[in-house]
């Protein structure tokens, strides 16, 4: 049985999410961005750095989950949940069932390569042996604007340098 969380609380640690999906943003990469907290506090941040850092590994969710694990000194993140702005793809929702977080809350669902329910739900496939609870549509209007501003303004600029 889960206990019910105020949905302020998922707001605030979301708009955190945000503000690092922002961050990517600013980097010209795709603005995703993700907190992890344990206890009420943000133990790590991170943001989209695929580009930047040339790695086709480096998503928000998964350099968050190394800083976490780093700030525990464990790769369980048990007693965890993540804030992510758009729902994980396979490579990240598997990261997130091995490192045994608990909960992840979504902001909006991406229906392309989405792995927390959009095509396929990795976190809660029974026969793993880990399953994470999931919330979704938290600030939904708000990461899904991100999302669509971001690759309309991707789409103009390679249309003008089509030209």
């Amino acid at each position: 049985m889960s206990l019910k969380r105020p949905a302020n609380e998922d707001e605030r640690f979301m708009k955190e999410a945000y503000k690092q999906a922002l961050r990517a943003y600013r980097l010209d990469e795709t603005p995703i961005g993700c907190v992890i907290v344990k206890d009420g506090e943000i133990i790590a941040r991170a943001c989209n750095r695929r580009n930047t850092d040339k790695s086709v590994i480096a998503h928000a969710e998964i350099l968050a989950i190394k800083r976490a694990a780093k700030k525990l000194g464990d790769w369980r993140l048990e007693g965890c949940t993540m804030y992510v702005t758009l729902e994980p793809c396979q490579m990240c929702a598997g990261a997130l069932v091995q490192s045994r977080i608990d909960r992840v809350v979504i902001g909006c669902m991406n229906p392309k390569a989405g792995s927390a329910g959009s095509i396929v739900n990795l976190l809660q496939e029974p026969r793993f042996n880990h399953q994470a609870e999931i919330t979704a549509g938290v600030l939904q209007e708000d990461c899904s604007a991100l999302m669509k501003q971001f690759f309309a303004a991707l789409r103009k600029k390679h249309e003008n340098t089509a030209e």
